[in-house]
């Protein structure tokens, strides 16, 4: 008999609603609310490598692409004007957040490329899906909406920080970013959020050793004007680089070291922490969770 994840992953790729990337493409209709939600999926096995770091393997030399947004931050696409300082506290103010529903959910148009195989369609859609249990975040099929994310197999794992207007490219690609904790880092940047080590208070929490930075890579350490929403740093974000993050010599020079306790595990995460998920809810306003 075939099982209900296989079913409904069979209906994912075969949904009209889903699609590959057209180049150029923009919708010019407005969509309303949907509530064709994205279905649940078994828990997929996690790797024990932090996130960023595969996110850093899969980027290295990743400084722009041939055709589209400078890189910054390691995986962070640059636009120019507005969007390019945005991070959780300018999108409150300047518009880059999703909008709400007047049912209280905050609903994400998104599709994801044919170009995936159905085992990578899995892991990609139980990793949204995750969002759905611990906030008021809906991923659904885009349709007629205008605004919506495009999940693609470019070069690297990197994403726009915050609501882009259009359709919104998130890369990754098929070998080193399809994992949970790529998926949902990336996802939290196209969200709102920028990097735990580049935020407003780090120097208080973190040291960068400027020193054992790789020549050029030392602007990913950028620190960053941000509304920290009440929550506390924490060093097991899914959104905060490893201990040898760019390092010159990795696993010997450190380029973050942890104050006061130096030893503290950084980086590591392979899936939202509770303080990402705090800071969700407080940046979307959900209630209940």
């Amino acid at each position: 008999m075939v099982s209900f994840v296989n079913l409904i992953l069979v209906l994912s790729l075969t949904s009209s609603a889903v699609f590959c990337l057209p180049s150029g493409e923009r919708n010019s209709t407005s969509g309303e609310d949907d509530e064709n939600e994205i279905d649940s999926y078994e828990e997929e096995t996690e790797a024990t490598q932090g996130a960023t770091e595969y996110i850093e393997a899969a980027n290295a030399g990743l400084a722009r692409l041939r055709s589209g947004p400078r890189i910054t931050h390691g995986d962070i696409a640059q636009t120019t004007g507005l969007t390019s300082t945005r991070n959780a506290s300018p999108c409150t103010a300047k518009g880059c957040t999703w909008p709400k529903s007047s049912r209280g959910y905050v609903y994400v148009p998104i599709q994801i490329s044919r170009r995936y195989s159905s085992e990578e369609r899995t892991v990609l859609i139980q990793s949204l899906v995750e969002f759905h249990s611990v906030s008021c975040i809906r991923f659904v099929w885009r349709r007629r909406h205008r605004d919506y994310l495009s999940i693609y197999p470019s070069s690297g794992c990197w994403s726009y920080i915050g609501r882009q207007r259009g359709l919104q490219v998130i890369s990754l690609q098929q070998r080193g970013c399809v994992s949970r904790g790529t998926v949902q880092h990336e996802i939290l940047h196209a969200l709102g959020f920028h990097h735990e080590q580049s935020r407003s208070d780090r120097d208080k929490h973190v040291r960068i050793q400027a020193n054992n930075v790789l020549p050029g890579k030392l602007s990913n350490f950028n620190k960053v004007n941000t509304n920290n929403l009440g929550t506390p740093y924490d060093y097991s974000s899914i959104m905060h680089y490893s201990r040898f993050a760019f390092s010159k010599q990795r696993g010997v020079l450190p380029t973050i070291v942890p104050i006061p306790d130096s030893k503290a595990v950084i980086g590591q995460s392979t899936k939202m922490s509770g303080n990402d998920i705090k800071r969700l809810n407080k940046l979307y306003k959900c209630r209940g969770y």
